[in-house]
């Protein structure tokens, strides 16, 4: 069981470290278009990204699939820069903008479970099952991205209830400084 508690803290640490900017930004894009009485849209969302995740990663430490690092550190920001986009975009379609960042979180979740990978594949190379490690670790992945949408959330209602914001302006506000982040990224990592 400590091996579970171990991979628990790996996936928690994996979006709540200082390191995890790039996991923690496409969240806050993704949920930017929901106010917190949609919380059961969210869950699913981010579910949908867990399970995304959990895929390639399971993928890559069995091995079956891999890409080369440096391409994967780079997709991550595109996707960012790509959700953030669609929530301009989309913005007056709020129905339709939500249907697509359930299938962004999902497919963009691959590519993001294929930027932990290295550091699975070696940290679970000496397990023989993965299956309690991947468990551990998606479980730990789960709570800390509750964990940052509660702070979203928590932050969207303050500004809403004292300052009186509106969520249009949330929504083009995030969308527009996660896009210059995600750019920022992309440079640095080409």
């Amino acid at each position: 069981m400590t091996d579970f508690f171990f991979y628990l803290k790996l996936g928690w640490e994996h979006i709540i470290s200082l390191d995890a900017l790039d996991h923690q930004l496409f969240i806050l894009v993704l949920v930017a278009v929901y106010f917190y009485r949609d919380w059961r849209k969210i869950l699913i969302l981010i579910t949908a990204f867990t399970i995304g995740h959990s895929i390639t990663l399971a993928l890559s430490v069995l091995d079956v699939f891999r890409l080369p690092s440096n391409l994967v550190e780079i997709l991550i920001p595109v996707t960012i820069m790509l959700t953030a986009l669609d929530n301009i975009l989309f913005r007056k379609n709020q129905k339709k903008l939500m249907q697509i960042n359930y299938f962004l979180a999902l497919v963009f979740g691959l590519i993001h479970g294929m930027g932990f990978a290295n550091t699975a594949r070696m940290t679970m190379a000496s397990e023989q099952n993965i299956a309690l490690p991947l468990l551990g670790f998606n479980i730990g992945l789960e709570l800390g991205q509750i964990t940052v949408v509660l702070l979203v959330m928590g932050l969207l209602i303050l500004l809403s209830k004292f300052v009186k914001f509106q969520q249009k302006y949330w929504i083009i506000g995030i969308s527009v400084v996660s896009v210059l982040l995600s750019a920022q990224m992309i440079l640095e990592r080409i």
